[in-house]
C-alpha cells in the first residue's frame, strides 16, 4: 500500500510531532491530560480489538447486530455508488457490512495508525479485487483533503462505534462540520453513538476483569516511553475508569498510585499519588442529544436504528445545505 499512497509516508512524521507536542503540554497541565487518539500505536489498536470482544463490552456486538438487521434499509436510503469514507477505520470489522450493501464506487478509509491501516486494506483488496481502496494515514480529528482517486461524486461518511464520544459536545460539534465540509454537499453521514444507560453496565464496560483495558490504558504510558524517550515507572500508574454523571460520560485515568517523578523528551515532570493522567472520556447520548449534536454539525438525521435492549443507536444523516438534507 504505500507504494501506491505515497501520502502514507509522509504523514508519519506529522503526527510524531504532533505526538510530542501533545504529550508535552498534556503532562505541564495542572490537570494532566492525553488526547485518545494517541491510544492507537500498533499495540494500541491491537489491544482495542481485544476488548470489543470482552463479554462486558456490550457496543460492538451491539451495533454489528444493528447493522445486520438494518443495512437493506441504510442501503435503500443511501443508494448505489457513493464513495465511502471510513473515518477511524481501525481494523475495518464492521466495513464489510456496509461495503457488501450499498455498492459503493471507491473505499477510504483514515486512520491515524499506519501500519495497521495497510493490514486492513490489504485484507479488504483481497475481498473487493474491483473496488478502488486508497488509504490515508491521517489523524481526522485534524482537516485533512481527501484523495483525487476517491473521485468527485457523492460521498457516505462511516464513523461507527460511537468514537465521536471521545470528544466535549464543543470538539465533536467541531469535527462534524469537518467532516461535513470534507464530504460535500451531497454526502450522508452514518454513525454509531453509545446511549446513557445504568452505572454498572457502563463502568464494566471499561474496567473489564480480564484487564485489558487496564493494558490499553497503559499502553498509552509504554508508547510514551518508548517514542518520546520516557522514564515513566510503569508499575507506578494504574488503570480507573469513573462515572461522570453530570457531563454524561465514562472517564478513563492513569493514577499515580506513589509519588513519581519522570522525564519525557527531557522535559521533567511530577505526580503526587491519587494525581492522574486524564486519558478517554466516553460520552453518551440520549436520542435527543445525539440529534442535537448532529444538528449543531451540519447535518440533519435521517433514520435513527436501535437495538431492542436500547443499549446503542446508529443514526443516518444528510448533509444540511440551504435548509434542505441530501
Amino acid at each position: 500500500m504505500a507504494e501506491r499512497d505515497p501520502g502514507l509516508s509522509k504523514a508519519a512524521p506529522d503526527l510524531a510531532a504532533q505526538f510530542r507536542r501533545d504529550v508535552l503540554e498534556g503532562l505541564s497541565r495542572k490537570n494532566k491530560v492525553i488526547p485518545a487518539r494517541w491510544f492507537y500505536d500498533r499495540r494500541g489498536s491491537e489491544l482495542f480489538e481485544a476488548i470489543t470482544a470482552l463479554p462486558e463490552y456490550y457496543p460492538t456486538r451491539t451495533e454489528v447486530g444493528i447493522f445486520q438487521s438494518s443495512m437493506s434499509q441504510v442501503a435503500a436510503q443511501v443508494g448505489p455508488g457513493r464513495a465511502v469514507v471510513e473515518f477511524g477505520a481501525g481494523s475495518m470489522a464492521k466495513t464489510p457490512l456496509l461495503l457488501d450493501a450499498i455498492a459503493p464506487s471507491a473505499y477510504v478509509p483514515v486512520d491515524i495508525s499506519g501500519e495497521f491501516l495497510r493490514d486492513g486494506c490489504a485484507a479488504l483488496e483481497a475481498r473487493y479485487p474491483d473496488l478502488p481502496v486508497i488509504p490515508v494515514e491521517a489523524d481526522f480529528t485534524h482537516p485533512f483533503a481527501l484523495p483525487a482517486e476517491a473521485g468527485h461524486g457523492a460521498r457516505l461518511g462511516f464513523f461507527p462505534g460511537s468514537t465521536i464520544g471521545n470528544m466535549a459536545p464543543a470538539p465533536a460539534v467541531d469535527l462534524l462540520r469537518a467532516m461535513r465540509q470534507t464530504l460535500g454537499d451531497d454526502a450522508m453521514l452514518l454513525i454509531g453513538m453509545d446511549l446513557i444507560k445504568d452505572r454498572e453496565r457502563l463502568i464494566a464496560a471499561y474496567d473489564d476483569a480480564a484487564g485489558v483495558t487496564a493494558d490499553f490504558n497503559l499502553n498509552l504510558a509504554e508508547r510514551i516511553n518508548r517514542e518520546l524517550g520516557g522514564t515513566i515507572p510503569l508499575d507506578a500508574l494504574a488503570h480507573r475508569a469513573m462515572w461522570n454523571e453530570r457531563l454524561a460520560r465514562i472517564e478513563m485515568h492513569l493514577e499515580a498510585v506513589r509519588d513519581i517523578i519522570f522525564e519525557v523528551c527531557g522535559h521533567s515532570f511530577e505526580m503526587t499519588a491519587g494525581e492522574t493522567i486524564h486519558t478517554e472520556n466516553s460520552h453518551k447520548y440520549s436520542r435527543e442529544s445525539a440529534d442535537l449534536l448532529l444538528l449543531a454539525g451540519g447535518w440533519e438525521p435521517v433514520a435513527h436504528h436501535v437495538d431492542d435492549d436500547r443499549l446503542f443507536m446508529v443514526v443516518l444523516a444528510g448533509a444540511i445545505l440551504q435548509g434542505r438534507t441530501a
